[in-house]
């Protein structure tokens, strides 16, 4: 027997016994002991305040006071958003961006025509695909002659060589110079397909060349609309072209 509860007992008194934790409440934890009450009170009491002051508050309220945040805030998908302000740019700060940005994508493009050309001297458009076929005429006198033509013996080649169109050697260099460079196969189809890479790179890069061009030419059309002079739209803007527009002559004094 604990002290309290002799105390308890001596006195007359009752003696205060804690609840059992329920079994089937266990698994929620201990019960709140006697003094958590105060806990709970001082929490019910500052909700009610504050509750109150808001009550207060509303009623003080003058309806027809305006403040620029009912302007300026909105709901969007039921959360309480406040539209951020503009930034203010001038007419002279705008003209100045678009002449920055231009130089910028000038610089890029000429870099990409550097590349393309150098891409070129490397390649010489050996059998690039899309590149229009060369022409190799040969004029005869009669049609006998023609029925008759063999392209091979009339450049002096092997009709292996007859479809290349370099480093195709005559049959006299064969016989007096030995072959250099790769004959197996294997490593001819594996230079072909570096060779195809290559073409599919200098490809790429002078599609972007020119899409950098036409941003270009698109970014100075913005440019020149900062102008207040009269202009009238003649053709529409496309992916491939800017817009192009019509402007009053004026003459400068």
């Amino acid at each position: 027997m604990s002290a309290a509860f002799r105390k308890a007992a001596k006195s007359g008194q009752r003696p205060h016994r804690e609840r059992a934790q329920p079994a089937a409440r266990r698994k929620l934890g201990l019960l709140e002991k006697k003094k958590d009450y105060r806990l709970r009170a001082d929490d019910y009491h500052k909700k009610q305040n504050a509750l109150r002051a808001l009550q207060k508050k509303a009623l003080d309220k003058n309806p027809d006071e305006f403040y620029f945040k009912m302007i300026r805030a909105e709901l969007q998908d039921g959360v309480h958003t406040i539209k951020q302000p503009k930034d203010e740019v001038t007419p002279e700060q705008v003209k100045l961006m678009r002449t920055q940005d231009i130089k910028y994508v000038e610089m890029k493009r000429v870099a990409e025509a550097k590349k393309i050309e150098r891409l070129k001297s490397e390649l010489h458009l050996l059998d690039a695909e899309g590149k229009n076929p060369n022409k190799h005429v040969f004029f005869l006198d009669t049609k006998k002659e023609v029925q008759e033509f063999d392209i091979a013996t009339h450049l002096d080649t092997l009709p292996e060589l007859v479809g290349r169109v370099y480093n195709r050697p005559t049959i006299a260099t064969l016989q007096k110079e030995t072959l250099k460079g790769a004959t197996e196969p294997a490593h001819l189809k594996k230079l072909a397909q570096q060779r195809k890479n290559q073409y599919d790179l200098l490809k790429q890069r002078i599609e972007r060349e020119k899409a950098m061009f036409v941003v270009a030419q698109k970014i100075q059309t913005r440019k020149d609309l900062l102008d207040k002079t009269h202009k009238v739209k003649v053709k529409k803007e496309t992916t491939n072209s800017p817009a192009i527009y019509k402007f009053k002559f004026q003459r400068k004094r």
